[in-house]
């Protein structure tokens, strides 16, 4: 952290002068976060990196289809789209989640305050419905340690207002490149103290790569009423889609020359999926002793997958439930004021899980695949994976006049239990593993003035492998992974954030993570793409991240950078030592910025991303070259005032840049230039759509 201090002592000098100048100006305060675990609170008195964004506000005409435009803009969260519609869209807070091979990994993630994430840290992102998304809120660094598992970043998904109305509805069709089509019907309103949102919608894509049809319908559901001093709140979400193939990634050479082509081998053996799932949550919130509060929450779902990949078939089917608690009150000491939280987190997971070979695209029979054109050949593999988790926590928020103080702990404790029906193979996997963790943070916030404030903090955070990272031995050995550890973090961070010059809204901060046993993927010769894992012995990941967001006459303009300095310090493998190595998967510098002008009576739009490059490898053997795209939108708005219209159209990547948006991270092959590391992004493409609604919202 040595040579961070000078920055240090910028911000903070900068922060100052920016508040002894500017007393006088008119000032609009930040908004009120809730992702918090605690009452809703200004970001100004949280000692941690946290951002509260509407997505629609600041980059309108958004289609919600895609989760890297709904995280856009957001500092120290990196999003690569695979376009592979199999393989969801990887997300990483601060480099934490950029190893995922499936789902999203390594961050935590809720929708309107319910948890998505799997006890195992694991969360399945292909049924997140983001039509209804108003705002993001997310935690970068120590706070979510408060939130257990898997935590090293947090996201909050959170619905807007219903409309003002009894009843209102609203259609949008979406139409573009590759075939795009979308439909999407809108209700919602508020009587009576009830008010209710929702919608459901159709997708139909051949995807900008060949091999990745996608056929999806989504539906979600918000209400919430008031019960004499008791809020209550129901959130629903449904997911069918019974296409979605899997193009694979390709060689270096392919990548640049076709980048449209897909895998032979996944064509070969028909790769794909196909979801079912389903999850609702109940909560209920009732104000005690004024500023404190009680909180409670259960929910549950299910997921049925099928998933044909290159090694195997696989067939998932899955039940998960969960709880939540939480008791916050005031209290005073003097003249300190404090508000003390404690509560507790429990979690359920049942997967019964099959895998069979895949026999697609064989010309004779053999023991594995003895009938011809049968997709499913000998069965490999029956088991019951069961995982629980529970994670009681406490926390103390303290506030001397300008001062804010933070501190809390959290202890979790994670069990697998595997449960083999399986013996043609000769032996046994069953078996359990449990693994604990304590993890404390701390922090301070000095609000220099109204608008300004400094803060610094640290905290720890653990995150466990997942049942099939336990489960998949690269030496073909029974039962879960002995050898496996979970990794652990601590992170140090300081930074400044408030509004500068009465009209920019700034959010500056430089942080040091230490990770012990980085969980890493990797793959073997002739393992048909299939992901192992490994730890690594030490990581660092240095940082630094700035947020702005202003208006300048009748332009909107936000920006976002992060710089990502993430380095092993220790890791040994085949005898090789890669200390020093940049840690794979992840851009050591990316910009994002977007510019709204406000031309009565349409939005002109333009978003700007731009990513260095990207390892492919622990070795840093290859990387992807580094990219700047353009995206830009024309968004009408209210063309007949109401009931109303609103066309949109929008150009992605508009100067038609060849560029790749993600990797497979550690993929083997015969050679560098024979390994499929690469997953090309679309060129230049075109979306139409178009908004009617009998009231605006």
């Amino acid at each position: 952290m040595r040579h961070w201090l000078g920055y240090a002592v910028g911000i903070a000098l900068a922060a100052g002068r920016v508040a002894a100048a500017q007393d006088s100006l008119p000032r609009k305060l930040p908004p009120v976060v809730t992702v918090t675990r605690d009452v809703g609170r200004s970001p100004l008195d949280l000692p941690y990196g946290i951002t509260n964004l509407r997505p629609d506000s600041l980059a309108p005409g958004q289609f919600h289809m895609n989760v890297d435009q709904t995280l856009s803009l957001l500092p120290g969260v990196t999003v690569a789209n695979r376009t592979n519609p199999s393989q969801d869209t990887r997300i990483s807070v601060r480099g934490f989640g950029a190893r995922s091979q499936f789902g999203a990994r390594s961050i935590r993630l809720l929708r309107d305050g319910m948890p998505l994430t799997l006890p195992d840290g694991q969360t399945p992102i292909d049924y997140l419905d983001l039509e209804s998304v108003d705002r993001v809120e997310v935690i970068r660094g120590a706070a979510a340690a408060l939130y257990g598992n898997a935590a090293g970043g947090v996201i909050d998904l959170r619905s807007g207002p219903p409309p003002d109305a009894p009843f209102a509805a609203q259609v949008r069709s979406w139409g573009g490149g590759s075939r795009l089509r979308r439909f999407t019907g809108l209700f919602g309103g508020e009587a009576g103290g009830i008010g209710y949102e929702g919608n459901i919608g159709h997708t139909s894509s051949d995807g900008y790569r060949n091999f990745a049809q996608q056929r999806l319908t989504n539906a979600f559901v918000h209400s919430s009423a008031q019960l004499g001093n008791t809020q209550l709140g129901f959130t629903g979400m449904g997911l069918d889609m019974p296409v979605a193939l899997n193009p694979g990634a390709l060689t270096r050479a392919q990548a640049d020359s076709a980048p449209g082509q897909a895998d032979a081998q996944s064509i070969l053996k028909k790769a794909r999926k196909t979801v079912h799932q389903v999850q609702l949550g109940v909560s209920a919130r009732r104000p005690i002793a004024g500023d404190g509060e009680l909180t409670g929450q259960i929910y549950g779902g299910t997921r049925a997958l099928y998933n044909p990949q290159t090694f195997g078939v696989v067939r998932v089917d899955r039940h998960q439930q969960g709880a939540a608690a939480r008791l916050t009150l005031p209290w005073r000491i003097d003249s300190v004021q404090n508000r003390f939280s404690f509560g507790v987190d429990a979690q359920w997971l049942s997967d019964l899980r099959k895998n069979w070979a895949n026999c697609n695209g064989v010309s004779a029979v053999s023991p594995i695949c003895p009938a011809l054109l049968v997709e499913r050949g000998a069965i490999s593999l029956d088991q019951r994976e069961r995982v629980s988790s529970v994670g009681p926590y406490v926390r103390d928020e303290v506030e001397l006049g300008r001062f804010r103080g933070s501190a809390g702990v959290r202890a979790d404790q994670v069990r697998f239990d595997l449960a083999d029906h399986y013996f043609g193979d000769g032996r046994d996997d069953s078996g359990d593993r449990t693994m604990k963790a304590v993890s404390p943070m701390l922090g301070a916030a000095w609000r220099v003035s109204p608008v300004h404030s400094l803060y610094a903090s640290v905290g720890s955070a653990f995150e466990t492998p997942t049942t099939t990272e336990l489960g998949n031995q690269a030496d073909g050995s029974a039962g879960l992974n002995r050898d496996l550890k979970p990794q652990f973090s601590t992170t140090y961070e300081i930074g400044a954030k408030g509004l500068g010059f009465g009209r920019v809204q700034y959010d500056a901060s430089i942080f040091d993570t230490e990770v012990r046993d980085e969980l890493i993927p990797f793959q073997i010769p002739n393992g048909n793409g299939r992901t192992f894992y490994r730890n690594a012995g030490r990581t660092r990941r240095e940082g630094a991240e700035l947020e702005l967001l202003t208006d300048v006459g009748p332009v909107t303009l936000t920006g976002a950078y992060a710089y990502s300095h993430f380095r092993f310090r220790d890791f040994v493998n085949g005898g090789v030592q890669f200390a020093g190595k940049t840690i794979p998967g992840i851009p050591e510098q990316q910009w994002q910025a977007a510019a709204t002008w406000h031309v009565p009576p349409a939005l002109l739009v333009a978003d700007v991303q731009s990513k260095s490059q990207v390892f492919v490898n622990d070795a840093n053997a290859a990387a992807t070259p580094s990219f700047t795209v353009v995206d830009a939108r024309v968004v009408g708005v209210a063309a007949f005032g109401k009931p109303w219209l609103s066309p949109v159209f929008g150009v992605q990547n508009l100067f038609d840049r060849k560029y790749i948006g993600s990797v497979a991270i550690n993929a083997t092959g015969a050679s560098l230039a024979a390994t499929k590391f690469y997953e090309p992004s679309p060129r230049r493409t075109w979306i139409i759509g178009l908004s009617a609604a009998t009231n605006p919202w």
